[in-house]
């Protein structure tokens, strides 16, 4: 349980230099990024399914999976790697079947720079520069990458790049890049918003889960 929970806490990580940037190449990068902002915004709920994939050249590494996630304002229902993370608005629950445990925590301020699924689509609010990178045409999609560095010198990321679909502006994927040689992405397969959900769902229920062991780290 250890183990995947804080592979799963990279993986909401991300999924979150010394380089020049020219000034209108930087304000344009902020405007296409204001506009994707204010369009996710808009929506009352936003259902995502993605996929997840970690590279590492030198270690020989390379991992995928897939998962989803539902989001209202800051509540969200996240499963990935047989897990549920659930975050009521106050509390994060994980709930594991396979280790029959749940564990409760509250957020904190230690977690208010990562870039947890509420903040997976405006974490880039703060604390980056920007400029307009590539501009590719995927599958008929034409998709402008932005690329972001962080202000933190003491970043461990070196750069990501995100790409947004120019006609709906929704973000396609995040390509982040570490300063040790690792390279995430995260791939948003598919993007529906306003989607009727259970007023329970991001409720946890501890009927359910009488017979697991109940971690509190509060």
């Amino acid at each position: 349980m250890k183990q995947t929970t804080l592979y799963m806490k990279f993986i909401l990580a991300l999924l979150v230099t010394t380089m020049t940037i020219n000034a209108s190449s930087q304000n344009k990068g902020k405007a296409l990024l204001d506009e994707v902002s204010k369009k996710v915004k808009s929506y009352e709920t936003i259902s995502i399914d993605f996929k997840y994939t970690l590279e590492n050249t030198s270690e020989n590494i390379k991992q995928e999976t897939r998962g989803d996630v539902v989001l209202q304002g800051e509540k969200y229902k996240l499963n990935i790697l047989g897990i549920t993370r659930l975050f009521d608005g106050q509390k994060t629950y994980s709930i594991s079947p396979e280790d029959e445990e749940v564990t409760i925590s509250s957020e904190s301020d230690d977690e208010e720079d990562a870039i947890t699924p509420s903040k997976m689509l405006s974490f880039y609010e703060d604390g980056y520069t920007y400029a307009l990178d590539i501009q590719q045409n995927i599958k008929g999609r034409k998709i402008q990458y932005v690329k972001l560095i962080p202000i933190d010198s003491n970043s461990e990321l070196k750069s990501l790049l995100l790409g947004v679909d120019t006609q709906t502006k929704h973000i396609y994927n995040l390509i982040q890049i570490g300063k040790n040689g690792s390279k995430t992405t995260l791939t948003v397969n598919s993007f529906k918003t306003n989607q009727p959900i259970s007023k329970t769902l991001f409720t946890f229920d501890s009927n359910k889960y009488q017979d697991y062991y109940i971690n509190k780290l509060d």
